[in-house]
């Protein structure tokens, strides 16, 4: 690291709190990510700010790097795309009331499908809220922590390869703005925006060149290429995209805490990276 950088490697830039669909709270995955020895680690919790001023004390107190964050809810047709953003100003008026519609959706999305899988299996809301912290985005792990709580899965990965995949005919969408549209409320917002995990089985078919032109000339930063999803062959054409339009390439963990397998640090990002990020940004600062 060079003396004029104030932020610390390693750099992991996408974890979950138990504000979204984390099994920590977000001084618990600050405190995590110091034992895990990272330098710079980024909160990036489902369409939510909340964990932001808890994880800043925390950073302090722990002497780590703390890149505020958030994972935005975007989709093409029937395929979710997730925009990692950062730096942004989190009293956004635009973004503020996206984020409030999309929570709402992912809310009554949820109550949705709990009443369908309850026609077929001992399940009712009752168990899922029992899953979820005051406050958190409700979304499809906490039905996966329910199901295996009742007994019907063995953990959440075998949840969402059974009852929760779309194939079991329980799934249904939720609102969520188009990615052009994501990209451009994060810019207006100060924020820098990064495609989460844009290569794995699941997107196999989203056609990110069709409108990488529109993405990067509306502001996109970046695409998340060191991700345990994202197929080979996926990360090839990323790196073939972000050679033709200037992209940066991140790579992280996409942490859950006991939710998911992923391991703090087990993916980084380069600091020249994290720079050129900081740079970019004018909505809110890093917590050194």
């Amino acid at each position: 690291m060079s003396s004029d950088r104030l932020f610390r490697e390693p750099i992991d830039l996408h974890t979950h709190s138990r504000v979204s669909d984390g099994t920590e709270s977000p001084a618990q995955l600050v405190r995590a990510a110091r034992e895990a020895g990272l330098g710079t680690v980024a909160l990036t919790d489902h369409d939510s700010t909340a964990g932001w001023s808890e994880a800043s004390a925390a950073a302090r107190e722990n002497g780590i790097t703390l890149i505020p964050g958030m994972e935005l809810s975007t989709r093409v047709g029937w395929s979710s795309v997730h925009l990692l953003a950062y730096l942004f100003d989190p009293s956004d008026a635009r973004l503020v009331a996206e984020t409030a519609r999309i929570r709402e959706a992912r809310l009554l999305r949820a109550e949705e499908m709990v009443q369908r899988i309850g026609r077929d299996y001992d399940l009712a809301w009752d168990d899922v809220v029992a899953q979820t912290n005051p406050g958190a985005t409700v979304g499809r792990p906490h039905i996966a922590d329910a199901l295996v709580a009742r007994g019907h899965a063995a953990n959440r990965s075998a949840a969402f390869a059974g009852i929760l995949h779309w194939r079991a005919g329980y799934y249904q969408p939720h609102y969520a703005p188009d990615p052009l549209t994501g990209i451009k409320l994060v810019v207006a917002a100060g924020g820098v925006p990064v495609i989460a995990h844009p290569a794995t089985v699941s997107r196999a078919d989203l056609a990110l060149e069709e409108s990488m032109e529109q993405y990067v000339e509306a502001g996109l930063f970046g695409l998340e290429i060191d991700h345990r999803e994202n197929t080979e062959e996926g990360r090839e054409n990323l790196r073939e995209l972000a050679s033709r339009y200037g992209l940066a390439l991140t790579g992280s963990s996409d942490y859950h805490g006991e939710g998911k397998p992923n391991r703090l640090g087990e993916n980084t990002t380069a600091p020249e990276v994290l720079e050129a990020l900081i740079a970019r940004s004018s909505g809110s600062a890093p917590v050194y």
